[in-house]
C-alpha cells in the first residue's frame, strides 16, 4: 500500500515508529537548514521534517514541492519541539528519509484553507478542490453520520427501507416536473419524482405498514439557499395510525438525531395550531429561540385620529426588551428595513419606554402619555423596552412584522445556532384560494385528509376546512411536513373535484391510486423530512449547498461540468424530439 497510516492518527505513543504517509502538500516552510511540510489527507494534517544537514538532496527536493502536490513519504516519528495542540497530530512530526512525488499540481485558483480567498462561483467551478477544505469534509461526514443514525433508528422501530422508481408518471404536486423523453415510446415522457408520495401510499395498500427511504427528489422551481433542483428526503409512511402516532414516532427520530449527532437531550416538542402560529409569529415556521410574540392592538390603537392605524385592517406590534435606548439613527435603519420591497411595510411606529416611567413615540401628536402607557401594558413592557408597531392589510402586515421580529432577534443575538427549539405546527388549512387561477389549491397535496370533524364543510365552506396535516419546525426552518392521507376512493374523488379536476383528468392522472383504494387500503399517514435542510441546520449553515457534495448554483447549473447542456442531433432524433425549436 502507499501508506501505513493516515495523516490524522499518529500520536506521541507512536514515537520512533517507521511509517509511510501519502497525501497533499498543504503548505511548506523553508527555514534554511530545515524545511517543514504540512501533509494533508481527509483525516488530518501531519508535519514532515526535511534536514539539510543530514540529507541535503532530499531537502532540496522538498523545497521544489508546490501546493497540492500528491506525495508519498517514509520516515520516523519524532516528538515535536514546538507542539501544536490544535492539531490531533500536533505533538509529533515525521523525520523524512524517502520522498516520492505521486503527482504534481497546478497552483489552485484559491487557497485550500478553512478561510479561503475563493468566491462561491469559483469554488463551485472547482468543487473537487473546494471539497478538500475541512469545512466541507466535516459537513459531508456529518451528512453521512445522520444518514446512518436515521437508518439505525428507523430499523429499530421496525421500518423497512424500500426503493421507489425515479422514472414515473407526471402528476401535479405543486411544482413543475423534470421530464424525460422516452426513446421506446415516441411522444411520451417520464417525470422525475417530486416525492415518492403515491408509491409510499401504494406500499401501505400492499401491507408494508412501516416504510422509509432516504431518497433523491426533483422539482423544477426557482432556487434559493434552502432549495436545489435535486434534493434528498427522509421519506416515511405508516399504516393503521392517527396523527398522534405519526408525531410521536418521528419526534422520536428527531430526538435520536439530537442525542447521537449533537449530544443533546431535548424536551418534548410543543404543538402549535397553525392559526396561533400566524397570529403570534406571522409565520407557519416560527423561531422559538426567543419570545417577542405579536400583540394585536386594533381596539386600543384605533380612534385616536391617527389615520394609519384607523384605516388599517390590523395594528400589531412586538416588544424588543432592553432596546429603549435606541438612537434615532438606529430607529431610522429599522424603518428602512421594513420598507424594503421584499418586506413590504409602509412605515414603522415606535414607543420608547423610558427609565423614568415616561414614554417617547413617533406618534406623540396623537397619543398622550396615558394612552401610550395603555398600549405599553398590552406588551407587559418595562422601562428601557422598545415597542415596534406595524399597520395595514392583515396578512401582509403579519408577514412584515415576522421579518422585523427575526431581524431584531438577530440584532440582539437571540438566534444562537447552538440552541435548538423544535416544535410541531398542526391543523393547517386544507385548501388555499389562488386569485390568479380563481380556484382552490391543496395547501400540502391532494392526498391530505381533512379533519373528520370538518367533513361537513367540504361542499359549502371548503376554505374553512382544516387539514389533518403537520410540519416539524426547528429554529424557524421547516424541516419536514406530512399528513394523514385519504384512503377512501369516494373522499379522494371529492377532493379532486374541489381542486378543479374533471373525472377524466383525475382518472388519467391518479386512477391507479384510486383503484388501489378499492382493494383494502388501510388508514395511513406519514411525513417527509428535508434531509439537506436538517444537515445544514446541524452544521450551522444557512445554505444547503454547503452540505451537498456537488450542488447546483442559483440558476440551476452545475458550473463544474457545465450542465445542463445541448445534446447532439442524433440523440434528439432517437428520442423523437424536434430539432428546430424556433418553428
Amino acid at each position: 500500500m502507499l501508506r501505513t497510516n493516515t495523516c490524522g492518527e499518529l500520536k506521541l505513543v507512536n514515537k520512533n515508529e517507521k511509517v509511510t504517509l501519502s497525501g497533499w502538500v498543504q503548505r511548506t516552510r523553508d527555514l534554511g537548514g530545515m524545511t517543514f511540510i504540512d501533509l494533508r489527507d481527509r483525516y488530518g494534517i501531519t508535519q514532515l521534517v526535511f534536514n539539510m544537514e543530514t540529507n541535503p538532496k532530499l531537502c532540496e527536493a522538498a523545497r521544489k514541492l508546490g501546493r497540492e502536490f500528491v506525495i508519498k513519504v517514509t520516515g520516523e516519528i519524532a516528538e515535536r519541539i514546538n507542539k501544536n495542540l490544535k492539531l490531533a497530530t500536533g505533538e509529533i512530526e515525521i523525520v523524512v528519509n524517502d520522498l516520492e512525488v505521486l503527482n504534481t499540481s497546478k497552483v489552485p485558483p484559491f487557497t485550500i484553507e478553512d478561510n479561503t480567498d475563493g468566491g462561491e462561483e469559483l469554488r463551485m467551478q472547482y468543487r473537487y478542490l473546494d471539497l478538500r477544505r475541512n469545512v466541507n469534509r466535516d459537513n459531508l461526514k456529518l451528512r453521512h453520520l445522520m444518514a446512518i443514525e436515521t437508518r439505525k433508528y428507523m430499523t429499530s422501530q421496525d421500518f423497512i427501507e424500500i426503493e421507489t422508481p425515479y422514472l414515473i408518471k407526471s402528476t401535479p404536486e405543486g411544482a413543475r416536473d423534470f421530464v424525460v423523453p422516452s426513446r421506446m415510446n415516441a411522444g411520451q415522457f417520464y417525470a422525475l419524482p417530486q416525492s415518492p408520495q403515491t408509491f409510499k401510499q401504494l406500499l401501505m395498500v400492499a401491507g408494508y405498514d412501516k416504510y422509509f427511504q432516504i431518497v433523491k427528489c426533483f422539482r423544477d422551481e426557482d432556487l434559493r439557499a434552502d432549495r436545489q433542483p435535486e434534493f434528498t428526503q427522509i421519506d416515511c409512511e405508516m399504516a393503521f395510525v392517527e396523527q398522534d402516532d405519526v408525531l410521536n414516532a418521528f419526534e422520536g427520530l428527531a430526538k435520536h438525531l439530537f442525542k447521537t449527532i449533537k449530544g443533546l437531550n431535548v424536551d418534548d416538542f410543543p404543538r402549535i395550531q397553525y392559526v396561533d402560529a400566524m397570529k403570534y409569529y406571522g409565520s407557519d415556521k416560527p423561531d422559538l429561540r426567543f419570545d417577542m410574540k405579536f400583540v394585536e392592538l386594533n381596539d386600543p390603537a384605533k380612534g385616536k385620529g391617527f389615520q394609519v392605524f384607523d384605516s388599517a385592517e390590523l395594528v400589531v406590534g412586538i416588544n424588543a426588551e432592553g432596546c429603549g435606548g435606541y438612537s434615532r439613527k438606529q430607529l431610522d435603519k429599522l424603518t428602512d428595513f421594513v420598507r424594503k420591497p421584499q418586506i413590504g411595510a409602509k412605515g414603522l411606529v415606535y414607543i420608547k419606554c423610558n427609565n423614568d416611567g415616561t414614554f417617547k413615540s413617533s406618534v406623540d401628536k396623537f397619543f398622550g402619555q396615558e394612552e401610550l402607557n395603555r398600549l405599553a401594558k398590552q406588551f407587559n413592557a418595562k422601562p428601557n423596552d422598545l415597542i415596534l408597531i406595524l399597520a395595514g392589510e392583515k396578512n401582509r402586515t403579519r408577514k412584515a412584522l415576522c421579518e422585523l421580529r427575526l431581524e431584531m432577534g438577530s440584532r440582539l443575538g437571540l438566534r444562537d445556532p447552538n440552541v435548538f427549539k423544535p416544535l410541531w405546527i398542526v391543523n393547517f388549512p386544507l385548501l388555499e384560494w389562488n386569485e390568479e387561477t380563481q380556484c382552490y389549491h391543496a395547501m400540502h397535496h391532494p392526498f391530505t385528509s381533512p379533519k373528520k370533524e370538518d367533513f361537513s364543510m367540504l361542499e359549502n365552506t371548503p376554505g374553512e376546512v382544516r387539514a389533518n396535516a403537520y410540519d416539524l419546525v426547528i429554529n424557524g426552518v421547516e424541516i419536514g411536513g406530512g399528513s394523514i392521507r385519504i384512503h377512501n376512493k369516494q373522499l379522494q374523488q371529492r377532493m379532486f373535484k374541489l381542486l378543479g379536476f374533471t373525472e377524466e383528468e383525475a382518472q388519467s392522472q391518479f386512477g391507479f391510486l384510486m383503484n388501489a383504494f378499492e382493494y383494502g387500503a388501510p388508514p395511513h399517514g406519514g411525513i417527509a423530512f428535508g434531509f439537506d435542510r436538517w444537515v445544514a441546520l446541524f452544521a450551522g449553515t444557512d445554505s444547503i449547498r454547503d452540505v451537498i457534495a456537488f450542488p447546483k448554483n442559483n440558476a440551476g447549473r452545475d458550473v463544474m461540468i457545465d450542465s445542463p447542456s445541448a445534446i447532439s442531433d442524433d440523440q434528439l432524433k432517437e428520442i423523437h424530439m424536434r430539432l428546430d425549436f424556433n418553428e
